[in-house]
């Protein structure tokens, strides 16, 4: 397997069937716009508990998005437009099952699909969640800029109506994250610990919450300040962030992977290399399939195998085969 190559699933045939195929004629009846919400909301519940999220929710996700199309031709006004909010979201998890098991072309195109159908619901909250997944595939194919303007657009777009409810605060959060880690990998410290400042603030002002799809709440800012700390090449400061919080209190395995993933690359940022094996291990442990498709996951098993020492390297060797790496 290459390791920063795209690594493939069989989730991915069926996903790109439903996404690309053309609908010229649409007949029938629509689906309940209420069983599609539904329907969506439970994608993304099946998406946070699966320790294999991307075969779990593989199995169901294409015929969501294919009713949300066919919806969205037949109905008409508000239907339409709640129809569309659905649709967003089911994009919008697409695009969490694709990146980086499926080609550039069709992570894209779910992106700009995904904003589209934000649009035309001509939701505040649809548009955010939308700006939040476009803006995570910017960040990773070079365009952080975008990616941070994009952020600050969409918080700004919710900030007059923070007082709407909570979904509306947590998107307003979850942006603020995604522009703290996108500030970081900029190398923009001051703006990075600006926003998440901001994050956490509005985290423990809802204290007891997690959001559906982004799991904003107090655990997911807390931890984010992990990734944080590592972007800025402070594995220091990312191992006491990290230290400060239990992984297991975020609502989700494949977050909880990452999360591991993140702690192990800032040990092995501070050239602790057995703890770096060790908690790389726990986040295969958490969610083996994540750390499969991780490119970042993979590349620390080469490194640890190739540059850890003798003492760590039987033990990063059986952990890189694990994860489908040969070394």
């Amino acid at each position: 397997m290459d390791l920063t190559g795209r690594s493939g699933h069989e989730a991915v045939p069926a996903m790109r069937e439903a996404i690309e195929s053309q609908m010229l004629v649409v007949t029938g009846e629509p689906v309940d716009v209420d069983q599609l919400v539904q329907r969506a909301g439970d994608a993304w519940a099946l998406w946070h508990s699966s320790p294999s999220p991307r075969a779990a929710v593989g199995a169901v996700l294409p015929r969501i998005i294919s009713d949300g199309r066919r919806s969205t031709r037949l109905l008409e006004g508000d239907q339409r437009r709640r129809a569309h909010a659905a649709l967003s979201s089911a994009y919008a998890l697409s695009e969490q099952l694709l990146a980086w098991v499926a080609d550039g072309q069709l992570l894209w195109l779910t992106a700009d699909r995904c904003m589209a159908s934000a649009e035309q619901a001509d939701d505040p909250l649809a548009l955010a969640l939308a700006a939040w997944v476009v803006g995570n595939v910017w960040r990773v194919t070079g365009r952080e800029d975008d990616a941070l303007r994009l952020a600050t657009d969409a918080a700004d777009l919710l900030t007059p109506r923070l007082d709407s409810g909570q979904e509306a605060r947590a998107l307003w959060g979850a942006v603020r994250l995604h522009a703290a880690i996108t500030s970081a990998k900029m190398g923009r410290e001051g703006d990075a610990l600006r926003y998440l400042d901001d994050a956490a603030e509005m985290a423990a002002a809802m204290p007891d919450y997690a959001h559906a799809a982004t799991l904003f709440g107090i655990p997911n800012a807390t931890l984010t300040g992990v990734s944080v700390h590592v972007e800025l090449r402070k594995g220091s400061k990312a191992v006491d962030v990290a230290d400060a919080v239990d992984p297991d209190s975020i609502p989700s395995q494949d977050r909880r992977a990452r999360v591991w993933l993140e702690v192990a690359r800032a040990y092995s940022q501070r050239k602790d290399n057995t703890v770096a094996v060790h908690v790389l291990q726990r986040a295969v442990n958490t969610s083996q399939e994540a750390m499969m498709c991780h490119p970042l996951a993979r590349s620390l098993a080469s490194e640890l195998v190739t540059s850890g020492g003798r003492i760590v390297e039987r033990d990063a060797r059986a952990l890189a085969s694990a994860i489908g790496v040969s070394v």
